[in-house]
């Protein structure tokens, strides 16, 4: 199954990928659905199940859903005109997307909380439905929110998961080792074994802007976020911390001050800046997830300024590496928070980070497998528990820590000749297993762990 490096790359607007950009992404496929069918819709309805109903207040899936469905997209998202919007329906109940007529919404009464058993197709699910006059509903679909901006309906899902193209391309595999192989045998990189695969789907061209615009919205959040300070919303008064920290280390520059450690400040830095920017509602690049958003942007960030010899030019082969490791691990596991914990969001986006860094470092194919090993294995476990369902604490700072251990990850890695004792593929399955057994509480739901052990306000 071929998944582009623009699927494991998307820009949306934060807090969250699955809840956030996810339910936007649905609502605009129901429209979609309802402009293709015979009837005249009265209103509309949405109802969220699982970790979408338990965190959906804190991640905006609520708001996200209402702008969806008065026509908003993600990557066209302009925040002026998405508040006017939120407040003109708050006042007058009624949405009315291109192509359709005026439609009920009653934000108070038509979006809708289930507590309940989540959907049987995955913990992130909902239902949205149109009602006519009577009040009766006339056309429903169940979405998906399955983690990183994919969504799929529930007869998708039935059929094994629905995202993803199933027509050939140049190089197929589903597994490192498969990758590995293909790398050997035609002498190539991991970064240009995915470039030809790309390039069976779209130009040259397309492929070299679209890359460029990825990186213009990473770099240009982390600047974003390394200028801004404030409080952060959603009730827990978290203070924005990336200017204060940048502020600082620029100050110390030259002053011999500076212990060997403070790159890692830095490296947080970057990450802190991304992440922020997602908590405030910004825009943002899934790398993998909007949760794990600031990982791979610091790490490039890193690599560029830090690191000597290092070339814009190679940013390219960075991300399609990155993309490669990530398209492998949710094929066999997961990116999604809600299904396998933290360790699915900042362990997969640590994995594509470090596996980046390796290759435009020189590293082999075989060290680059090994970077990506080592940064998902030291995180196995992790579990997701967002205080109040905010992507704020402890994700801001885990964005942080999860920069360094890929730097440090690739680092090892480079140290080496590729040959190591637990191949990425087994500890993809392992944390694909470490997720079936962690408890849903632990899962994206703010039911465990520092969500009920840290006051909420």
């Amino acid at each position: 199954m071929f998944l582009s490096v623009f699927d494991m790359f998307k820009i949306g607007i934060g807090p969250s990928s699955s809840h956030t950009m996810g339910p936007m992404i649905a609502a605009g496929m129901f429209l979609e659905k309802l402009r293709a069918s015979p009837f005249a819709p009265a209103g509309l309805q949405a109802r969220f199940h699982g970790s979408l109903a338990f965190t959906g207040v804190g991640h905006a899936t609520d708001r996200a859903t209402l702008l969806g469905l008065a026509g908003f997209e993600p990557e066209k998202y302009n925040a002026t005109e998405g508040m006017a919007a939120l407040a003109d329906i708050k006042i007058n109940k009624v949405v009315q997307p291109h192509g359709l007529p005026p439609m009920r919404l009653d934000p108070t009464q038509d979006i809708m909380f289930d507590y309940g058993p989540a959907l049987p197709g995955h913990a992130n699910g909902m239902i949205l439905m149109a009602i006519d006059a009577q009040n009766d509903v006339i056309l429903q679909e169940t979405y998906y929110s399955i983690g990183g901006g994919f969504v799929v309906t529930a007869g998708e899902m039935d059929e094994g998961g629905g995202t993803g193209d199933l027509a050939p391309y140049p190089h197929e595999f589903e597994t490192a080792a498969e990758l590995l192989k293909i790398c050997g045998t035609q002498n190539e990189s991991i970064a240009n074994i995915k470039r030809q695969n790309e390039l069976s789907r779209l130009s040259a061209y397309n492929l070299d802007k679209g890359l460029q615009r990825i990186w213009s919205v990473m770099t240009a959040c982390i600047d974003r976020g390394l200028v801004t300070d404030g409080v952060l919303p959603g009730g827990l008064n978290v203070k924005r911390r990336a200017k204060g920290i940048n502020d600082a280390l620029i100050a110390e520059r030259g002053l011999n001050i500076t212990a060997p450690h403070t790159i890692n400040d830095w490296m947080s830095v970057y990450a802190m800046a991304v992440n922020e920017e997602n908590a405030a509602g910004g825009q943002v690049v899934t790398a993998p997830t909007n949760g794990a958003a600031g990982v791979v942007p610091a790490t490039i960030r890193y690599w560029q300024d830090h690191v000597p010899g290092a070339q814009a030019s190679a940013i390219p082969d960075f991300l399609l590496t990155a993309a490669a490791i990530g398209g492998l691990i949710k094929f066999n596991a997961s990116i999604s928070g809600a299904e396998c914990g933290c360790q699915a969001e900042v362990g997969s986006a640590a994995a594509m980070a470090a596996a980046g860094l390796c290759a435009v470092l020189g590293g082999t194919p075989l060290q680059v497998e090994n970077a990506a090993e080592i940064a998902l294995e030291h995180h196995l476990g992790m579990t997701c528990d967002p205080v109040k369902g905010l992507v704020q604490v402890p994700c801001i700072e885990r964005n942080g820590l999860g920069c360094i251990k890929a730097v440090s990850a690739a680092s090892l890695a480079m140290r080496g000749d590729g040959t190591h004792l637990v191949p990425l593929d087994a500890c993809i399955e392992t944390m694909r297993q470490t997720g079936i057994d962690m408890h849903e509480r632990y899962k994206e739901t703010s039911l465990g762990g520092l969500a009920v052990n840290v006051p909420n306000c």
